[in-house]
């Protein structure tokens, strides 16, 4: 099964993915992850992709396609995936099509989880970092037993500056139009499977599990 999962910043996505992984034993394939271990093993592509980051520019979709196309040869992959934050526009989802059809294979779903933006923020605005050991908090759902200090080892709390009130809508506005064009792209292809992503997690992962079964032979 090759699944996507769709959705704006803060929806969960990242959250969801861990969990379907390990319920239905497929790799989580995260574009942010296969760049940071790209520049951290200094491989050609990370080498090329760093190349346009020190210059503040956006790293081209080629680039982006090949890191993704590189671990899906991998032979864990064999069995399927789920991709998490790719593809991220209508050119990424039709190389990622080819890109399957090379495989020999073909995208199962799309599970999309829709969140509205006051939401967002508001999550994305409460979360904290520790400085220290990096863990995650949130104001409002995991806040710390003290404030601005880790559980886990007195560090110190802090918001990061993508998680500013501002730079949230900043990014939201690039997602509706850069990423949210897919809802249609996917729906059009009759792979697009909706669920409402302002639930309790459990619910979500229930949710997205039930339409996962309903897709398998």
């Amino acid at each position: 099964m090759y699944l996507i999962l769709l959705g704006p910043p803060g929806s969960g996505k990242g959250t969801q993915a861990e969990r379907l992984c390990k319920q239905l034993d497929l790799p989580h394939v995260a574009s942010g992850d296969l760049f940071r271990d790209h520049l951290k093993r200094e491989t050609d592509l990370g080498k090329l992709a760093r190349s346009y980051i020190d210059k503040g520019q956006l790293v081209p979709d080629d680039v982006t396609i090949a890191m993704v196309k590189e671990r899906l040869s991998r032979s864990d992959c064999r069995g399927g995936t789920i991709l998490d934050g790719f593809p991220r526009t209508q050119a990424q989802a039709e190389a990622l099509d080819l890109l399957l059809q090379e495989l020999g294979q073909q995208l199962t779903g799309v599970l999309f989880m829709a969140v509205p933006d006051d939401v967002l923020i508001e999550r994305l605005s409460g979360r904290r970092i520790c400085r220290n050991c990096q863990a995650p908090y949130h104001v409002l759902f995991s806040p710390p037993r003290e404030a601005q200090t880790c559980d886990l080892c007195s560090g110190e709390l802090y918001q990061r500056d993508d998680d500013q009130p501002e730079t949230i809508k900043a990014r939201l506005d690039v997602y509706h139009k850069q990423t949210a064009p897919l809802i249609k792209f996917y729906k059009g292809a009759n792979l697009l499977h909706e669920v409402d992503g302002n639930i309790g997690i459990d619910q979500v992962t229930d949710s997205l599990l039930t339409i996962i079964r309903s897709l398998q032979p």
